[in-house]
């Protein structure tokens, strides 16, 4: 995410709470990706849970993106 969008959600995650929602869904995304990666080895399972959360984490920045969109 560019400084620009960081900036704006910022800003607006107080008064906007879906905003809030899905950032704080993508930062809890992207702490449990961070913990699974940096892992010397994955199980079959912890492989799958990699994939799921990639899935959602792009989801969610999707639509954080279509939110952002309507402050710009």
């Amino acid at each position: 995410m560019e400084q620009f969008e960081m900036d704006l959600i910022e800003k607006h995650m107080a008064q906007d709470m879906e905003l809030k929602s899905l950032w704080d869904l993508h930062l809890e995304y992207e702490q449990r990706l961070e913990k699974l990666l940096n892992k010397p080895f994955l199980s079959p399972t912890e492989e799958s849970d990699v994939k799921e959360l990639k899935k959602k984490k792009l989801a969610g920045k999707t639509k954080l993106q279509s939110l952002l969109d309507k402050y710009k």
